[in-house]
């Protein structure tokens, strides 16, 4: 369903002469839906003067700017630099200056994804109507006393430093938001408010809320917004991260139990940080449901925000893969349970395919032919170029996490320590990956111009680092299971003094062309693979047609810079045994 909101407003003076009321909203331009819309109500301090002054400047600015905020923001964060900027700019026109003049309150909203985030400072007042209740979701910042309820304790431009209340929640279609100047509420009661939550109309809503608090006697400019919510966009990141922090981690689960009309078949993996659970939907004949993978935390990670929020990255980027065209060579996610119920927990639930991983295939004997191995890496090769392509690094590429399933689909496996660009700093920083599939230079291992540096730093990973893995796993198919450079441990850099031996030498079958890409693809030196995942996937689709040149074998001393010394050495041993032999054994 795409986002799709209803806004109506109207400011009147009422009975004063000037309206130093201001309200605004503003919808994204196209190609930025991603930042929602916005919407804002300001109240002028009358006391001091150029109250609508502050009130116009203040909302204006905020709407404008908002969409000039990086969307890697989150809303609150985007929020607080621009009301914090407007405020410095008002605060320094009142330095020395008593009474204060420009002065304003200050109510926003803005919606964005499935939730809503609201700012506060003052006596302006937003309502959330949903399903026949009502409920008040701002906090009057004014003197605790009815003789002096007029007297604010906060407003926009008094201070060098305002204090923001903010706060935010999930949104559903049929949500009714109103924004009120002191003029509205102070006269309408929450009981009278709902009265009119039946207009159809939000412009008319805000009409009829305006007139409505004149007729009740109101002394005060007036001023109504109304927004309501008839569509929503597809789950944003911080709608995930909100529902990570706020939803409890199911318990550990064992096979019978039950957990929002699913029911646990099966636990399919346990790595101490995440649980894999294949489940089962509720069906009227038992056992004939649509089997499902749901993937949550470990228990007794429950409570780590940081593992939350990659569990958040995993669902939302998930989500978005779906949209792309790497849709096709990824496992469904979906929204909730089958059902339609919210989820009672934070988890992911996928869909199930039938089928084995490669190294299940592995692990059972199976032995890959080079025409099932290059179909293999073929597919995989495609998914990876995909997803490149939308700027997202897998990380963890390896036969455990390529499924060939029974439809014939080679699908890849696990986005939790994918990269994004919106991914967690914990991800970020995290040195994800299996060791052994994991390029030389992510260790510290590099080759430069005079030769092998075990002591480089560290390179973050990129797309070379998928083809790398990829290159890895695919001699492994080739070979029967055997890596190129042997079982690697962290920071094990010597596995990367020698050159790999051709898969050919552990399969006969595998032809010298394929021989050369596999050997290019695990190349030590990062400058002879491939750069792109298209280039290897030319590469495996001309095979023996247009074979490439076999990458050149490294010189000893760059395998092993210490080898002129020993050769050195060897050679100084060797004349010192001589000239004591010519000492003791020759003629004098």
């Amino acid at each position: 369903m795409s986002f799709e909101l209803d806004i109506g407003l109207n400011s009147l003076a009422g009975k004063k002469e000037v309206n130093e009321d201001f309200c605004a909203a503003m919808l994204p331009d196209p190609g930025a839906e991603a930042m929602g819309a916005i919407a804002a109500i300001a109240d002028g301090v009358s006391t001091g003067g150029m109250g609508r002054e502050a009130a116009q400047t203040t909302v204006t600015s905020l709407v404008r700017d908002y969409f000039g905020t990086p969307e890697t923001w989150d809303t609150t964060v985007a929020l607080d630099r621009v009301i914090g900027a407007q405020n410095q700019w008002l605060a320094g026109l009142n330095q020395r200056r008593r009474p204060a003049l420009g002065l304003t309150t200050l109510t926003a909203l803005v919606l964005r994804g499935q939730s809503w985030s609201l700012a506060h400072v003052g006596d302006t007042r937003a309502y959330l109507l949903r399903e026949g209740q009502i409920s008040q979701l701002t906090h009057d910042h004014v003197v605790a006393h009815p003789d002096l309820s007029h007297q604010l304790l906060r407003s926009i431009g008094a201070e060098d430093r305002v204090l923001v209340d903010y706060s935010q929640g999930e949104l559903q279609v049929g949500d009714l938001f109103l924004l009120l100047s002191d003029g509205v509420h102070n006269v309408l009661n929450e009981r009278r408010l709902l009265g009119f939550a039946d207009t159809v109309d939000a412009q008319a809503m805000s009409e009829a809320l305006t007139a409505a608090a004149l007729q009740r006697g109101s002394h005060d400019n007036v001023t109504a917004l109304v927004v309501r919510v008839k569509g929503l966009q597809a789950a944003t990141l911080q709608d995930q991260n909100l529902r990570a922090q706020a939803l409890p981690m199911p318990p550990r689960l064992k096979v019978g139990d039950q957990l929002d009309g699913l029911t646990v078949t099966a636990v399919v993996a346990d790595n101490g940080i995440n649980i894999l659970y294949q489940v089962r939907a509720d069906a009227p004949t038992p056992g004939t449901g649509r089997l499902y993978a749901l993937k949550t935390l470990h228990p007794l990670r429950a409570h780590d925000a940081q593992e939350r929020a990659m569990l958040a990255h995993e669902a939302w980027l998930a989500k978005r893969m779906q949209s792309s065209r790497a849709a096709d060579h990824l496992v469904a996610l979906h929204e909730g349970p089958p059902s339609g119920q919210a989820p009672s927990a934070f988890y992911l639930l996928y869909d199930w395919h039938g089928g084995e991983t490669l190294q299940q295939m592995l692990d059972r004997g199976l032995r890959f032919g080079p025409a099932q191995a290059v179909s293999a890496a073929t597919q995989a090769a495609r998914s990876l170029g995909l997803l490149h392509r939308q700027s997202v690094i897998h990380r963890d590429v390896k036969p455990a996490n390529l499924h060939q399933g029974e439809d014939g689909v080679l699908r890849l496996l696990d986005l939790g320590v994918a990269l994004s660009g919106r991914e967690p700093e914990s991800t970020r920083l995290l040195h994800a990956g299996t060791p052994s599939y994991i390029n030389p230079e992510q260790w510290g291992f590099s080759i430069r111009a005079g030769g092998a540096d075990a002591q480089a730093a560290e390179e973050p990973p990129d797309a070379q680092s998928d083809l790398f893995a990829l290159g890895v796993t695919l001699y492994q198919l080739l070979s029967g299971g055997r890596l190129p450079y042997g079982e690697v441990v962290p920071y094990q850099v010597g596995r990367y003094w020698r050159d790999p031996i051709p898969p050919s030498r552990h399969n006969p079958e595998v032809p010298i062309w394929l021989d050369h890409v596999v050997l290019k693809a695990v190349a030590r030196d990062k400058r002879q693979r491939f750069e792109t995942a298209e280039e290897l996937l030319l590469a495996l689709e001309r095979g023996a047609s247009r074979p490439l040149t076999a990458p050149p074998a490294t010189p000893l001393i760059q395998r092993d810079p210490t080898m002129l010394w020993k050769l050195l050495l060897a050679f100084s041993l060797l004349f010192n045994l001589l000239l004591v032999y010519w000492l003791l054994f020759l003629p004098k």
